[in-house]
């Protein structure tokens, strides 16, 4: 096989994967990455402590969290699990650690750790990697995939794996350079958007909040009067809308909303989902009997964070100056509502560019699903971010690209050994 040449085009996480099965498969690889260090955009994911994947024990539990075509990624799960990756990182000698809700990071807290091993791995099997080297474009010759031409020099190869990633965070590499030259292929390339991205609302008093987080709330969203979805989890206010976990991993659907009807989309946020109405309800007469001799401003002081509850109160139709002891069963009906289904209407996601993911890319359509080989073109294959494929957060976007990043080098290898 080390006559038998793979160029990988992009060294982040799929590319990486790739490079390392390729080159231990006997290969001969080539990494080309434009940036200056590989594996950049792995540092950001988990507030940069590189959220490796999830501990789910099934694959399934990956599908029902990457809304962004899962179904695509029956067969590449099969072909590597979570389990398999987690062997991988035993016999690299990575030590990782399993945090709420499955999430796995290194031990070390250190995404520079997954990319030194990612480094290494490719230095012992004998990868050559290239940085500073952007390719573009990729060389087909009579259908079939023969190499690539950078902005260096031109590369022969027998199978051509690109995982170039989308158009999220440019200043990691991500800024849709493999997208453009399979374009150019004559390759689908569907809406691009972003996904798990933060929101911007219509709602000016958010800038009070900014900074606010809550835990254990539940986030509903709503289309043309109707309520669609709901998670529970953590959020946080913006300057400018909403972000947190809740809000990013609801961006998917939202960006779909939008791109069809930029109106009557909103939010309603539940501060209290764990209450009844009429539990909420009794503990709002509890705390009032506490503070009867109070204005309502203070007569919410156990139950919400002290920034919100003027909101809370203007959103209810009240000034927050009327004595706690006046307050009618009707108005509180009225707090009761507001505290379970606080109105935020979203405007507008916030731009690809400070995306996690990209939704869109390379149309799975065009993509052999037991393979990653382009249908229209052999000896090319696609991996990663720069397919139409995206997740949730929580470790399920890395996963779905190791995966494909596995099995496009496994097979790139074994239909070269066929020849």
């Amino acid at each position: 096989m080390k006559d038998k040449h793979i160029i990988i085009v992009g060294a982040g996480a799929a590319g990486l994967l790739a490079a390392a099965t390729a080159s231990r498969l006997g290969a001969k690889v080539t990494v080309l990455e434009k940036m200056n260090l590989p594996g950049l955009k792995m540092g950001i994911t988990g507030k940069g402590r590189c959220n490796i994947t999830n501990a789910a024990d099934s694959m399934d539990d990956f599908i029902k969290n990457t809304p962004g075509n899962g179904k695509f990624l029956y067969s590449a799960y099969q072909q590597f699990t979570n389990k398999d990756l987690f062997a991988l990182l035993d016999e690299w000698g990575l030590a990782y650690k399993v945090e709420r809700g499955g999430r796995v990071f290194p031990q070390s807290d250190s995404a520079l750790e997954v990319r030194n091993m990612f480094r290494r791995v490719l230095e012992e099997n004998g990868a050559i990697l290239h940085t500073k080297e952007a390719v573009t474009r990729i060389l087909v010759e009579n259908g079939h995939a023969c190499g690539v031409r950078t902005d260096r020099a031109t590369y022969q190869a027998d199978a051509v794996v690109l995982a170039t990633g989308g158009c999220s965070y440019p200043a990691t590499g991500s800024s849709g350079d493999g997208l453009r030259m399979v374009k150019d292929l004559g390759l689908t390339i569907t809406d691009i958007r972003p996904s798990l991205v933060p929101m911007v609302t219509k709602e000016t008093w958010v800038k009070d909040l900014m900074g606010l987080s809550l835990r254990n709330v539940s986030v509903t969203a709503w289309r043309k009067g109707k309520k669609k979805t709901s998670l529970f989890g953590e959020m946080m206010f913006t300057h400018f809308g909403l972000t947190g976990p809740l809000i990013l991993s609801l961006s998917h659907t939202i960006g779909k909303w939008l791109l069809k009807d930029k109106t009557d989309v909103w939010l309603t946020i539940n501060l209290k989902p764990a209450l009844s109405p009429d539990v909420l309800d009794k503990r709002l007469q509890r705390d009032f009997q506490k503070y009867h001799k109070k204005q309502l401003v203070n007569g919410l002081v156990d139950l919400l964070p002290k920034r919100l509850i003027p909101i809370i109160l203007a959103e209810a139709d009240f000034t927050g100056h009327e004595a706690v002891a006046s307050l009618t069963k009707e108005g509180r009906q009225r707090l009761v509502e507001i505290i379970q289904e606080l109105p935020v209407t979203v405007t507008a996601l916030r731009p690809v560019e400070e995306a996690i993911v990209t939704a869109g890319g390379i149309s799975v359509k065009e993509i052999d699903p037991k393979t990653m080989e382009v249908k229209k073109i052999p000896g090319l294959y696609a991996c990663g971010e720069v397919l139409d494929i995206d997740a949730f957060t929580g470790g399920y976007n890395l996963q779905a690209a190791f995966s494909t990043g596995y099995v496009a080098a496994t097979h790139a290898v074994e239909s070269l050994q066929d020849k």
